[in-house]
């Protein structure tokens, strides 16, 4: 099987909810890091075979949004596209497919990521005659990406239920916060000497 190697890598800064990025398009945000990642790595969007874009909140986007953001990046028209939704490992799960793409030898230039604007999520109305008292507005946020479909426990409450069960305490979290911090801190300093 042949090694498959990262050739660059690029993210867009992170902007709180309803905030400065809140007006500029998932799939904007997406397309340029892809172009920051292929300049990076010194590779032309026109060498780019496939992609792979993972994204939770599709509602209103637009249909396949890793289309979108191919053709905002540049990329040829003939680009396979494939959009993921693994809610919070979407975009994780878009690297791996993009790897096991190239481990399978079924194209030499792929790439993988991820993209996300949550204040630009929709409310939903249910469809059909709006019943006399109104209608209850449905915020797209909660029902599709942080709300589970099966018991409909809120995403935080799932968290802090495996905590409990998991015997984790809060001080455990936050000693794993700052070891991870100090890490990643050395981690940047041995890149950058």
């Amino acid at each position: 099987m042949p090694e498959v190697v990262i050739l660059g890598a690029a993210r867009t800064p992170i902007g709180s909810f309803r905030s400065q990025l809140s007006s500029v398009p998932a799939v904007q945000l997406g397309a340029l890091a892809v172009q920051a990642a292929l300049t990076r790595a010194n590779v032309k969007p026109s060498d780019v075979q496939e992609i792979f874009m993972g994204q939770v909140c599709q509602a209103n986007v637009g249909q396949n949004p890793a289309k979108q953001v191919a053709l905002r990046a540049g990329l040829n028209t003939s680009t396979i596209t494939t959009t993921v939704n693994k809610v919070c490992a979407s975009g994780l799960k878009a690297i791996m497919l993009a790897a096991q793409t190239l481990q399978l030898s079924q194209q030499q230039i792929a790439i993988g990521g991820g993209m996300e604007n949550m204040s630009q999520t929709p409310f939903y109305l249910p469809r059909g005659e709006i019943p006399y008292g109104g209608s209850k507005i449905i915020d797209s946020v909660l029902s599709d990406g942080l709300t589970d479909a099966y018991d409909h426990i809120h995403m935080g409450l799932c968290a802090e239920k495996t905590a409990e069960e998991m015997n984790i305490t809060r001080e455990d979290q936050d000693k794993y916060a700052i070891l991870s911090y100090e890490k990643s801190s050395a981690a940047w300093q041995v890149s950058l000497s």
